[in-house]
């Protein structure tokens, strides 16, 4: 028994299309993922069979387990011969008849996989990992090569059992292992929407033109072999070449081009103690140093002495000393005829020293002459019009070598020039028609109609001992106008840390119940699952409604009869982690499924539970507030609700930051809450002392808690403790037998102890700003005046300054998220290897915010007038939006 063998198929999928696997053998593994986990035995069976087939035909080395498994041919011309279904809507697929170029079945992507790390596996495609590296130090959650935590949106190091254990401690599902980074300074990605087929798709070996080796060479290294690859790099940025300055001219920390005479030449010694190359150029106003950090006679012969050369680059003030380092140079006398590298705008590619900027900007130049106006305009011409659209070709063009007077630098800079923002509304427009496609998926094949009539809904409220507030009551409406219909719900509930989602959920599981459906509430941690399950057992139970609760630490005994209740249909609400998902767990009648904090679970896990009932509708709700623009991108194909008010009661948690040497401060503050009778949370990174980071954990720090409060009980919480042990620990705090909880970011998400007072956090730099958010709900739960101590190590770089202050100053969870996303990125805010959408390469969600509106406007109205985009005028659209999400539409059912 292979548990998810779907979500194996679809990575090994994804792989051979990266890896340049023959387009057949791909199309035969992917015709295989709707069979391969088939509720029936002999459809499993002949689905694997199959999938063997095709690895055989492939020339797979198989184990001798497979040897004499009997093969079905491959699915491979079946897959061929029928058009996609795309959410159960049949979507027309071009054959190579009906347009240049396109594709009847997946030709073989770009890069190989070995090249790219990971996260960019899908989506966009990284040429090398450096930026990622950027991000991760950025990005809270995780200290630098160390076990923390993991943030729900922040991936753990690889590699590591400490890492992966506290991963699993914070209820993170762990993302694939990350490659390291390696190569320049910043990471180059190709447009994820590059063509795989037609003229693009040549290898540069063909394209009838010599290449010098070295380039080549260069190029396989980087992962560029075709000449859509090189189309599709993107500039990082431009310089401008209109002018030639005198030395004098040039301004420290910009680039800048100038003409001189080399006036000496040779190796040094750096202060390192290592040789390099320096030259001296000169000209009327003053000297430049050319330094090289590396030394040979290739460099020596491009600096003859008393030549006339032309060096651009970044400028430098280095000891007194005006200086470029690498430099692209050339000679001057290519000056006046060269167009392609002077008196023009010129790009600067990332991923290439400046020494190879030349030969690329060379080759680019070519290959846009040559190939640009081959490629497809996908956008349907109405539409280009409508919005003022550059064609696709000439964006290309423009981008690479800029319109002399209608392209600013400083746009250009920006990426923001009408040739980058034509691009980014490509990327932005097919990621909203996908959406567009998934959300007409949904709502295609009927569900269940519940009864909502004022009767039941009047009921349905009856059971809560409080009074909803007017933000609830609205989402309340909605939900229930949703469940009423016949189109399944499909809705996702945003609101702040305490403002009541578990109620709406309870409203919407009474109406499924009454109507004799069951309900699923999914949550990501144990912790979470035992306070959901002991919160609708205490108000759903006296209704007549049995509440399960199903975990990975459960008893066998315990488990067989819990799943015998749910079977039968005895069980009506089951509230549980994980272990729902599992083989086994079956519902008699699923009505509705509610996820929590839904951004810590995989797509393929959310599925997994949706397909154990009938089109069950979906409610998804989520404490960490979302960007409007990252909603719109991540979630489009979700119906939104927001509660935007608190309940009444809660008072605002005022936040402090403190560095180490006031941590006695900290203790002062905590010591008077306590005296009042209030408890305490305080959180580490670490569960356990690390050789590696100087940080203080939670074992430690509870035993020197004790010492500083030797008059209150001191508790520690962490999840490598097992269930029981946790359970009596949560006990203890909740019926004040603890008063100061010491524990890891294991309390995250849904603790609710209304007497706890103050949250202080240590090396609250190591965390991210929706972690903290969140640790600070725990806290401000009841009537009393509640405090957040965040302490910050000495050592703590600018973004994590920029952070904490922003937990000081609002308590706004939007705003927090506002700032989270500009300093950390959509990507790794939210994860999007999880969300199972393509990831961004070109637009940029804070300054595009226009953009996406106008793009989801439109591709909704496409979709609307051609649900199944059969029209003659959307065929490029289809084979575009295909390359584009790479087969992820299958899962049109997943929140």
């Amino acid at each position: 028994t292979v548990k998810d063998l779907r979500g194996l198929l679809e990575r090994a999928v994804q792989a051979a299309r990266l890896g340049g696997v023959a387009a057949d053998h791909v199309a035969g593994l992917s015709a295989e993922l709707e069979q391969v986990d088939a509720p029936g035995a002999e459809d499993r069976k002949a689905s694997l069979s199959r999938v063997v087939g095709t690895l055989r035909a492939a020339g797979v080395s198989l184990p001798e387990e497979l040897g004499g498994l009997p093969v079905k041919a491959s699915a491979a011309p079946e897959a061929r011969a029928r058009a996609p279904v795309v959410n159960g809507l049949d979507v027309v697929r071009v054959s190579p008849e009906e347009g240049p170029g396109a594709p009847a079945t997946p030709a073989p992507a770009r890069v190989s996989r070995a090249r790219i790390p990971r996260k960019r596996a899908q989506g966009a495609l990284a040429l090398d990992g450096a930026g990622d590296a950027a991000n991760r130090v950025a990005a809270p959650g995780a200290p630098a090569r160390e076990p923390v935590p993991a943030a729900p949106n922040a991936s753990p190091p690889p590699r590591k059992r400490r890492a992966r254990a506290a991963s699993a401690e914070a209820g993170a599902v762990p993302p694939a292992p990350r490659e390291s980074p390696g190569g320049a300074s910043e990471a180059a990605r190709l447009l994820s929407i590059a063509p795989r087929s037609g003229p693009l798709s040549t290898p540069l070996k063909n394209i009838g033109f010599r290449l010098n080796p070295r380039l080549i060479a260069i190029l396989n290294k980087k992962g560029l072999r075709k000449v859509g690859d090189v189309l599709f790099l993107l500039p990082r940025v431009y310089e401008d070449r209109r002018r030639i300055h005198t030395i004098a001219e040039l301004r420290h920390g910009e680039r800048g081009v100038t003409v001189g005479v080399v006036k000496m030449a040779g190796d040094v010694r750096a202060s390192t103690g290592r040789r390099c190359f320096r030259a001296v150029i000169g000209d009327a106003s003053g000297s430049l140093a050319v330094t090289y950090f590396r030394t040979g006679p290739w460099l020596a012969s491009r600096f003859p002495v008393g030549k006339r050369m032309v060096v651009s680059g970044e400028v430098r003030v280095t000891h007194g000393r005006w200086e470029m380092a690498h430099p692209e140079v050339e000679p001057a006398e290519d000056m006046e005829a060269d167009t392609i590298h002077f008196r023009r705008v010129v790009p600067v590619y990332p991923g290439f020293e400046r020494h190879e900027q030349r030969a690329f900007r060379e080759l680019t130049f070519r290959v846009a002459e040559r190939y640009a106006d081959s490629i497809d305009e996908p956008l349907p011409g109405e539409l280009r019009e409508k919005l003022g659209l550059l064609p696709l070709a000439e964006a290309l063009r423009r981008i690479h070598f800029p319109h002399p007077e209608q392209d600013a630098l400083e746009e250009l800079d920006r990426h923001h020039s009408r040739a980058h923002r034509r691009l980014a509304f490509d990327e932005l427009f097919f990621l909203q028609l996908g959406m567009a496609v998934r959300r007409k998926g949904v709502k295609v094949d009927p569900g269940i109609a519940f009864d909502v009539s004022d009767e039941r809904m009047e009921r349905a409220k009856g059971v809560l001992p409080f009074q909803l507030t007017g933000a609830q009551a609205r989402v309340v409406k909605e939900v229930a106008r949703d469940m009423g219909r016949v189109e399944p719900m499909h809705r996702l509930l945003q609101g702040d840390v305490g403002s009541g989602k578990t109620a709406v959920a309870m409203v919407a599981s009474m109406l499924a119940m009454q109507d004799g459906y069951q309900v699923a509430v999914m949550a990501p941690t144990e912790i979470l699952a035992e306070q959901h399950h002991r919160t609708f057992a205490r108000i759903l139970g006296p209704a007549g409604f049995e509440v399960g609760l199903f975990k990975g630490g459960s008893g066998a005994r315990e488990r067989q009869a819990a799943r015998e209740a749910l079977a039968s249909g005895r069980m009506r609400l089951a509230v549980g982690t994980h272990a729902l998902i599992e083989e086994g767990v079956d519902f008699q009648r699923l009505g509705l499924v509610v996820i929590d904090e839904q951004h810590r679970f995989g797509v393929i896990q959310r599925h997994a539970l949706m397909r154990k009932g009938v089109r069950p509708d979906v409610l998804v709700m989520t404490a960490t507030p979302i960007p409007r623009t990252l909603a719109m991108t991540s979630y489009g194909d979700l119906d939104q609700s927001l509660i935007d008010e608190m309940p009444p009661g809660r008072t605002p948690v005022v936040t402090r930051v403190y560095g180490e040497k006031q941590r006695e401060r900290v203790h002062d503050a905590i010591r008077a809450e306590l005296a009042q009778g209030r408890q305490c949370y305080v959180v580490y990174p670490l569960v356990e002392e690390s050789e590696k980071v100087d940080m203080q954990d939670a074992t430690n720090g509870a035993e020197a808690l004790k010492e500083v409060f030797p008059e209150h009980r001191v508790g520690l919480l962490h999840g490598r403790m097992s269930g029981p042990e946790k359970d009596a620990v949560m006990q203890d705090f909740r019926e004040r037998r603890i008063q100061l909880l010491v524990c890891t970011t294991v309390v995250e998400v849904g603790v609710d102890v209304p007497n706890a007072s103050v949250m202080a956090i240590e090396a609250a730099e190591r965390f991210g700003l929706s972690q903290l958010h969140q640790l600070r709900g725990r806290v401000g739960r009841g009537a009393a005046k509640s405090f957040c101590y965040l302490i910050a190590g000495y050592a703590r770089s600018r973004e994590a300054t920029d952070r904490l202050q922003v937990m000081e100053r609002s308590s706004d969870g939007f705003v927090i998220a506002e700032k989270d996303l500009e300093l950390r990125g959509p990507g790794e805010f939210l994860g999007t290897r999880q969300s199972g959408v393509p990831e961004l390469a070109v637009a940029n969600l804070a300054r595009d915010a226009d953009l996406i509106s106008v793009a989801q406007v439109e591709a909704r109205a496409i979709v609307d007038a051609d649900p199944r985009l059969e029209r003659p005028e959307h065929r490029t659209l289809v084979r575009a939006l295909e390359e584009r999400w790479e087969g992820r539409l299958a899962l049109a059912r997943v929140g």
